[in-house]
């Protein structure tokens, strides 16, 4: 496919399912409203969107992603002392990546995130990309009666799946900042096909770190079912990989996918900064 030419930038696909390259754009000076418009018109498109080369200040990337909507504080993750909109995952040795599963992040809770906007900041040298699936693609391809079987479902996603209590229990103040964000985020319930709001398509949304079972099934046939889908969503047709660069920044709409932060660069560390932008209720 070509590249697609969208007012002063540029949109080039890398995968038939999932992703674009964005050629033309310097992130750290403000978008224009059409080139606002235009680049969430291409995220609904492509989904993940990649951008090369965007030496962000944490200010910066935070204004940039608060071109899209509010933006999420994390409860448990460290943050950007002066800009708490901004996540940092420090991981390595020091700190073991917890994000190596399949997921769609902070769907816990009753308005789960919209877009997210993750920036590289320290990359090991080799190893640490990252994975991001198409739940659109994955729900158009399931059988007919299957998606049929799948309609009127719903799923729980829970807090303490993601962050349970013996991983943040290490001291006192870490344990009382989970009980405090556990008692704030009680499970939700979520469709288990949910409509994208903009562009009404339908995609799968369940994922293995937040959602605990299937309402009104028993745990045997909730199992079931949840484990075919997570396998059926990773096939790496509906798959996109991304070997990061510092400076690089992806930006994807977390409405529709999910993602796998490949945990396979130990000794060394990897720093990411994250701003997340929050969305609306499932339907």
């Amino acid at each position: 496919m070509p590249d697609i030419a969208l007012s002063t930038f540029t949109v080039t696909p890398v995968s038939p399912a999932i992703g674009a390259r964005v050629g033309g754009l310097d992130l750290s000076r403000p978008l224009s409203d059409s080139e606002a418009a235009a680049l969430e018109r291409a995220l609904v498109a492509h989904q993940v969107l990649f951008f090369e080369n965007q030496p962000l200040t944490p200010k910066a990337q935070r204004d940039f992603a608060a071109r899209f909507g509010q933006l999420h504080v994390h409860p448990i993750y460290p943050k950007v002392p002066e800009q708490p909109e901004i996540m940092v995952l420090d991981t390595g040795p020091h700190n073991p990546s917890d994000n190596d599963v399949w997921h769609t992040d902070v769907t816990c809770i009753e308005t789960p995130p919209a877009i997210v906007a993750l920036s590289g900041k320290l990359i090991p040298p080799i190893g640490g990309d990252t994975v991001w699936a198409s739940n659109i693609a994955a729900y158009n391809g399931l059988s007919e009666p299957i998606r049929r079987l799948l309609e009127p479902l719903k799923a729980l996603h829970d807090f303490t799946r993601s962050f349970p209590e013996w991983r943040h229990n290490g001291d006192p103040e870490t344990h009382a900042r989970w009980k405090t964000a556990r008692d704030k985020h009680p499970a939700v319930v979520h469709p288990v096909i949910r409509t994208h709001p903009v562009s009404g398509a339908k995609a799968l949304f369940v994922n293995e770190n937040f959602t605990s079972r299937i309402v009104g099934l028993s745990d045997r046939e909730s199992a079931a079912i949840l484990e075919f889908l997570y396998d059926h969503i990773s096939r790496p047709e509906f798959t996109v990989r991304w070997r990061w660069k510092e400076d690089d920044l992806v930006l994807w709409d977390n409405r529709s996918t999910q993602h796998y932060a490949v945990n396979d660069y130990s000794p060394h560390r990897r720093i990411m900064h994250r701003a997340t932008v929050l969305g609306d209720r499932p339907y």
